[in-house]
């Protein structure tokens, strides 16, 4: 793979909170995403998902629990988790997803 400007690729999304598969590592998919400030509603996927938050906030409810994730930190969401997005979360965000084996 060569060179990725993650800042580039979130400004070139057409829409905030869809995202762009960036590249793969062994199984495992790297995407980025831009955060607009809009809440997402609770979600539960079939895989773990690693987010980390380039720049920004991200704002999450996870089984319930609040947690901020701020630009530099990175939150593990276990696969069959329920989480949502809380209104505020802004910024760029990496996701890496990583099949259940």
């Amino acid at each position: 793979m060569s060179l990725v400007n993650v800042f580039e690729a979130a400004s070139a999304l057409p829409t905030s909170w869809n995202s762009r598969l960036l590249g793969q590592v062994g199984t495992a998919g790297v995407k980025v995403l831009r955060m607009d400030g809009q809440p997402v509603a609770s979600e539960v996927h079939a895989m773990t998902e690693v987010l980390f938050v380039v720049v920004g906030r991200l704002e999450l409810t996870v089984d319930g629990v609040e947690v901020t994730v701020g630009p530099g930190e990175m939150y593990w969401v276990a696969a069959g988790t329920h989480h949502a997005v809380r209104p505020g979360s802004r910024g760029t965000l990496v996701i890496v997803e990583v099949p259940e084996e």
